[in-house]
């Protein structure tokens, strides 16, 4: 019998840079997402995570290199219905978003990709996928309440619940921690195992620039250094004591705590 053929990645970058005042702010950067795959992109703070992960969402053109979706190439094809698709999650958005708006409009305005219900058209249809998007993540009952009046552990929830609004093909998740505290973080790397293992088909790419941050699930890992990758593959295999330290520039050992999560320390 024939063998299957091999799986096709959801998203590609190949030798991605993106050029600010003459500087590689993200250089010569290539990567591949397939499907179920969780991926963690680490580093220190500038490495160009940031910048990598919106020309992944299509949020910024890179100035050489490319990025394909689905096998297509940016730029042959139309990307207004395709970048409501690829999920971003910015640690800004909750920021971005108006807090009058309820948790049902903040998940409905996904549908365009808009930060306002109000510019464009919504159905019952619409407002029933929303409740269900918030009831999977568990906060449907915060549906008709303002977004500013829930703690952040709960607007995490509805940006995830957002998330899941276009059916979308993948994931991404720009430090999802930012303004949370130790209880919130905690909360946030549970509910991001959570929602791998409700969507076991749906690549996931975080961001984050904390070992104790990774969800169990995660099942890939690129390190990030000066806008290059200079680790990527498995994460039993990419995140060692070795490449840790070469990413931060500081010796650190890198352990599995007995939960099955990781920590690094300085010895």
């Amino acid at each position: 019998m024939p063998k299957d053929s091999a799986p096709s990645p959801i998203l590609e970058a190949s030798h991605v840079s993106v050029i600010r005042d003459g500087r590689a702010i993200v250089n010569d950067v290539s990567l591949k997402v397939f499907p179920a795959q969780r991926w963690v992109i680490l580093g220190a703070n500038g490495c160009g995570k940031t910048s990598f992960m919106r020309t992944l969402s299509l949020y910024l053109h890179p100035s050489s290199g490319n990025i394909s979706v689905l096998g297509q190439r940016l730029g042959t094809f139309d990307i207004r219905p395709v970048r409501p698709r690829l999920a971003y999650v910015s640690a800004s958005l909750a920021t971005e978003l108006r807090p009058a708006l309820t948790a049902l409009q903040v998940v409905m305005s996904a549908k365009h990709g808009a930060l306002e219900t109000w510019w464009n058209d919504y159905d019952t249809t619409d407002e029933q996928k929303a409740m269900n998007c918030l009831e999977q993540m568990q906060i449907a009952e915060a549906a008709n309440r303002p977004l500013g009046s829930l703690s952040s552990g709960e607007q995490q929830r509805v940006l995830l619940g957002r998330a899941l609004m276009n059916d979308p093909l993948a994931v991404l998740l720009d430090e999802p921690s930012a303004r949370l505290d130790l209880s919130g973080r905690e909360n946030l790397v549970r509910l991001l195992d959570d929602f791998a293992n409700n969507n076991p088909a749906l690549p996931i790419v975080v961001v984050t620039h904390h070992v104790d941050e990774i969800p169990l699930s995660t099942t890939h890992c690129a390190l990030m250094k000066q806008g290059s990758v200079i680790s990527a593959g498995t994460i039993s295999d990419s995140l060692t004591s070795a490449s840790l330290s070469q990413c931060f520039d500081i010796d650190l050992v890198v352990e599995q705590r007995p939960n099955g999560r990781l920590t690094a320390y300085a010895p």
